[in-house]
């Protein structure tokens, strides 16, 4: 059993930064790649970044450059950086854990967090 928990959203200015956490716990073996999607009102689920279990990275080209992904193995723990945020980016950011070698659609993984809001405004 994975559970999946994201923290860090808010309200923040255009221009501005959060720093989004995915605190993650259960088997390790089960979760091969921990992702971000994030969903705005109205529009698709959308794949954000990736970080698979060696550390390889990845990311949706509407954020490179802008947003990091990086983990911490001692706390278990996720987290995307997210600088330069512009209003578009405004969304409910979910955390995802799978065990499928790709990473970049929704249906790649198995175990998803309650979502946190990030509101950017003008």
């Amino acid at each position: 059993q994975v559970q999946l928990v994201e923290s860090g959203g808010g309200l923040v200015q255009a221009g501005g930064s959060l720093r989004l956490s995915c605190a993650t716990s259960g088997r390790p073996f089960a979760s091969n790649t921990v992702g971000w999607f994030r969903q705005a009102p109205g529009k698709e689920r959308e794949f954000v970044a990736a970080i698979k279990w060696l550390g390889s990275t990845y990311y949706t080209d509407s954020v490179k450059g802008r947003f990091t992904i990086s983990r911490d193995n001692a706390k278990n723990t996720v987290y995307l950086q997210m600088n330069s945020l512009k209003p578009e980016d405004t969304a409910v950011y979910y955390c995802a854990a799978g065990r499928s070698g790709t990473y970049a659609y929704a249906d790649d993984y198995d175990y998803w967090g309650q979502g946190t809001q990030v509101t950017v405004s003008s």
